[in-house]
């Protein structure tokens, strides 16, 4: 029996589906932001706009979001997918790498600009409360736009993009304590509010806690099963689990979801699973926090703007000046040149997205009247539509110097930043390529897909991450972008073959070393584009032969030579036979340079 469905039920689904594969996609052909895209799509069909014409045609229905509050919960969502993976990426060797950067120069910024804001906030004639909450929200920036605006110009390595994720990373930890401590400051009376306070970080510290252990003995052994099956789609599955169960659980303990998403993140960051991770869930994550700024752009009453024009421009720009000058001043302090001062000034000055969060629940929990709220968030909204274009203004206001910044002075990046080469496989081969490579000092990580392999290779201190070196946003993520070489050391031979046509289809120049079956296939390995292929039959016979040459009572010295020089003509034969010769000097290592201040 048939069952009649409502199809209106849907017409939101369709919306943001559209938005997301259509509209978006348009957008980013003028250059403009994914995430301010979904913003300012947001705003135009939403219920301040074109959505509040349902009224008068039901049509808009079809393409227009009238009641954007059934969108908040996945919107929420996006949020968690985002503290998450943040989570992830906050390895404590990374932080400890950074810490002077992250705990020095983040922490003054944002105590800094928050103390600011948060004065002016309080003569305007806010509470002390809601000052508070307005100085702390407002002193938050955009780890989306940033991140995302200076890793596509390649400058994360540069001084602005060092300057400025280590300012993002101490305001991402910074968010925690502050998703618990705004509905504290609803209480009424000093006495509720300092025994809420105590009350409340007492139940939080607990909550986390109780994850933490729980997490420590669930979540290896869950990912270890998972990978056993060698499911891509279970893998997706746990991943989900994790992120969405693990912030249902702090939110039933009366938590945010976001801070229970985020511990969960931190204790796999340390996993050989978290490349793997950030690869799965990259997508999700990417189409919900998506759907959240959409859901923020359709509540932003654009009329506000109208109404008070020169007010929401001057809190604008005051908002800018005010951030940028402190985080110019404290870059300028930590030892960085001038344009990287006035470079990560232009970025960080505008507020991020933690700001709508914020602001939200503080008007929820009734610190901040909702007029105020709407105000700042469209406050938030202009300054993030202002990054990129403060970015090129401050590219034409500090432009590069001939001289370029001493090594000293240069923040020192995570050790994943200074990766050389990527080992695929850790069998036999492959175990003893990287103890060769250790040998030498050349730091690099290996990639392996039995999860058995892997857990005894990280008991051991070895860098082996889980995953598959197929998958192409996996590998980006163990940083095949920064890397110098691939040395490929399965003995799927197929594989090898995908694996090598992928990578040089990403990279035309990264140096490709791979293991081949026989002198056929080095050949072949060769015309897709390998830049040294080692056959297991010559090699094999090669080392044969040096053994008995040897114990026949040659000198080792000649013999030694003759193999090397045997193996040379064997080379150059196949590289002539692939019409590939010269590969290598075209594909080569290059030395490591000082990268400059900016470009």
């Amino acid at each position: 029996m048939a069952v009649a469905n409502d199809v209106t039920t849907y017409e939101d689904v369709l919306v943001v589906l559209a938005t997301a594969a259509v509209a978006v996609p348009l957008l980013q052909k003028v250059r403009l932001n994914p995430i301010l895209a979904y913003l300012l799509i947001g705003v135009v069909l939403g219920p301040h706009m074109l959505g509040g014409l349902f009224p008068y045609d039901p049509i808009f229905r079809w393409f227009t979001v009238y009641e954007y509050e059934e969108l908040a919960p996945v919107g929420e969502l996006g949020v968690t997918f985002l503290l998450f993976i943040i989570g992830l990426e906050l390895a404590p060797r990374r932080l400890w790498t950074m810490r002077r950067l992250v705990f020095g120069l983040g922490t003054l910024q944002v105590l800094i600009s928050a103390t600011v804001i948060g004065f002016f906030a309080a003569y305007m004639g806010q509470t002390t409360a809601a000052s508070i909450v307005i100085g702390f929200a407002l002193a938050l920036s955009s780890t989306a736009i940033v991140i995302e605006l200076l890793s596509s110009q390649n400058r994360m390595s540069l001084g602005t993009g060092r300057a400025s994720f280590a300012i993002l990373l101490l305001q991402d930890l910074a968010v925690i304590p502050l998703l618990i401590l705004v509905p504290i400051l609803g209480q009424q009376s000093e006495v509720a509010f300092v025994s809420g306070l105590l009350t409340a970080f007492a139940q939080s510290l607990a909550g986390v806690g109780i994850l933490v252990g729980a997490g420590y003995m669930v979540l290896r052994p869950l990912f270890r099963l998972v990978a056993s099956t060698g499911s891509n789609d279970l893998f997706v599955a746990a991943v989900l689990l994790v992120a969405v169960g693990s912030g249902v659980l702090t939110a039933a303990a009366g938590m945010s979801m976001a801070l229970g998403a985020f511990v969960a993140g931190l204790l796999l960051a340390e996993t050989e699973y978290r490349k793997a991770i950030e690869a799965t869930i990259e997508p999700f994550k990417s189409l919900l926090l998506g759907v959240f700024f959409f859901t923020v752009g359709a509540g932003l009453d654009v009329g506000a703007v109208l109404q008070s024009p020169l007010a929401v421009l001057g809190a604008v720009a005051g908002l800018i000046l005010t951030k940028g000058v402190i985080t110019g001043a404290l870059v300028r302090s930590f030892g960085f040149e001038r344009v990287v001062a006035g470079r990560t000034a232009a970025v960080i000055g505008p507020a991020g997205e933690f700001a709508f969060i914020l602001l939200g629940i503080a008007a929820t929990v009734g610190v901040i009247e909702q007029s105020v709220s709407s105000f700042l968030v469209v406050v938030a909204s202009l300054s993030m539509f202002l990054i990129p274009v403060l970015d090129n203004i401050a590219k034409l206001a500090f432009p590069v110097p001939t001289a370029t910044v001493s090594a000293e002075l240069m923040a020192k990046p995570a050790a994943d930043e200074e990766l050389v080469a990527i080992v695929i496989g850790h069998g036999r081969v492959g175990t003893l390529v990287s103890s060769m490579l250790d040998v030498h000092s050349i730091n690099h990580v290996i990639t392996e897909k039995r999860p058995d392999i892997v857990s005894d290779a990280r008991s051991e201190g070895r860098p082996v991450f889980y995953g598959d070196a197929l998958n192409t946003s996996f590998l980006i993520h163990c940083g095949l972008l920064r890397a110098s070489a691939v040395i490929i050391t399965i003995h799927d031979w197929s594989a090898t073959e995908d694996i090598v046509r992928m990578i040089r289809a990403l990279s035309p120049t990264i140096t490709i070393i791979a293991r081949a079956r026989d002198a056929d296939h080095a050949r072949f390995l060769y015309e897709i584009g390998v830049t040294d292929a080692v056959p297991e039959t010559i090699e094999a016979s090669l080392q044969l032969s040096e053994a008995a040459l040897v114990d026949l009572g040659v000198p080792t010295g000649p013999v030694i030579a003759s193999i090397h020089e045997k193996r040379d003509e064997f080379r150059s034969a196949l590289q002539s036979a692939a019409g590939k010769a010269g590969r290598k000097e075209s594909h080569g290592v290059k030395a490591k340079t000082t990268p400059p201040i900016e470009s």
